[in-house]
């Protein structure tokens, strides 16, 4: 089944009480009130992840998005993942300030990122940072009202930009605020944050499948690269994946290069059939696409020791792609004119007819259990009833192992 994910949001209004924005709060159930955060890079990767799977149009009515991020985060791809009109990242006063900070801050800003200093106190070392910011959020209920008043007269020589007072809970409070001048306002005097939930929405299969395509036929990173950075749930499961399996390392993975160079284009192929077994995850698709990863597994197994690499990695897409229509919903025809393949693997998968058909066709009679069809078939490909059996258990098993995202790199033969 999907994942269901969670996020709360809490409104950022002006001084007409008019919804300027909402501040999105990572949130691990419907019932949580409060973040609970343990790891600030996992909280700002969600907060991102959640965004995307609810859909920003839908969440956000227009308006921009405040989101916490931490170092780790700053410095990754995620937040390139969101675009830029739809939001305000805000700066947590953890965040060291670094010449690699304002470095990173400027390259965000160049391509439209917005940001916000939270919680802001009156340090010097912050200083370097009020050029590049566009708003400032002062927490009102950790202070008294005369330190705000002393942190805004302080700071409006060198800022141009706009206030928002955090943690507003009364009428005086908010009253108090908008006279010192503050223009946005932030707290239970307006609204509690709202808890929402969504499942997970699952990249489009069309898309792993051009990936899939591409991974098979070029070696290039670069190339590779481009069109997973231009579709962001890809950019943002594979990050994740990536992590997962390199959970051993030192250093996490931030980039979608780290990324690749980390997982290694045969686990990265590997991964993208991972993702066309858990899309559209209805018992009857969950089946049809474990049985087709399996068909495809068996494909490949058997061409090992008779067809070279490239005829093996056509064997699994034929078989892969045998329950196009079940799995996908769409005419197999329909899917080869969209993602033009190999004729070996056309002819298998329309005709049943080439040297991929016996392969498909064994593959086929083994589900079955059909004895006289697997003999007959195996000896097409001088085989025998002995390895298509030891391939098939195999076959199963590497399905079987596919169910599991977190699968360590490398952790299975291909």
């Amino acid at each position: 089944m999907g994942k269901e994910t969670f996020l709360a949001r809490q409104p950022i209004v002006d001084a007409d009480h008019r919804l300027f924005a909402y501040e999105l709060l990572f949130r691990q159930s419907m019932a949580s009130v409060s973040a609970n955060v343990t790891s600030q890079l996992q909280a700002g990767v969600e907060v991102i992840s959640n965004t995307l799977c609810l859909g920003p149009e839908w969440l956000l009515h227009g308006k921009l998005a405040f989101i916490n991020l931490d170092e780790a985060t700053l410095m990754s791809d995620f937040v390139c993942l969101l675009p830029p009109h739809h939001v305000v990242y805000e700066i947590l006063e953890t965040v060291p300030v670094t010449p690699v900070l304002i470095a990173r801050l400027r390259e965000l800003r160049q391509l439209g990122y917005r940001f916000a200093l939270d919680d802001f106190v009156c340090l010097d070392e912050y200083r370097p940072l009020l050029p590049m910011v566009d708003f400032v959020k002062l927490d009102v209920l950790e202070q008294p009202p005369e330190k705000t008043k002393e942190i805004i007269a302080h700071i409006q020589l060198n800022f141009t930009g706009q206030f928002i007072a955090e943690k507003v809970e009364t009428r005086e409070m908010f009253d108090l605020c908008r006279n010192c001048g503050i223009q946005y306002f932030q707290g239970y005097y307006f609204a509690h944050p709202e808890n929402l939930s969504s499942k997970t929405i699952q990249p489009g299969q069309l898309a792993v499948l051009k990936l899939m395509d591409k991974v098979r036929s070029c070696e290039d990173l670069a190339e590779i690269e481009e069109p997973l950075r231009r579709n962001a749930a890809l950019t943002l499961r594979l990050l994740r994946y990536a992590n997962s399996a390199a959970s051993g390392l030192r250093q996490p993975v931030h980039t979608v290069r780290q990324a690749l160079t980390q997982v290694g284009l045969t686990t990265l192929y590997r991964w993208l059939a991972l993702l066309l077994v858990t899309a559209n995850p209805t018992p009857t698709n969950a089946l049809a696409a474990r049985t087709a990863v399996t068909r495809g597994r068996l494909c490949e197994l058997l061409a090992q020791s008779r067809l070279d690499r490239q005829a093996q990695d056509e064997l699994f897409i034929t078989g892969l792609f045998s329950l196009t229509e079940p799995l996908m919903g769409i005419p197999l025809g329909l899917l080869l004119e969209k993602l033009p393949m190999p004729d070996p693997v056309v002819q298998a998968l329309l005709h049943r007819s080439g040297p991929y058909a016996p392969f498909l066709k064994l593959a086929e009679a083994s589900e079955r259990n059909d004895f006289e069809k697997i003999a007959r078939y195996a000896a097409d490909i001088s085989s025998s009833s002995k390895e298509v059996n030891v391939a098939q258990l195999r076959s199963l098993a590497w399905a079987e192992e596919l169910t599991s995202e977190a699968t360590p790199a490398g952790s299975a033969t291909h």
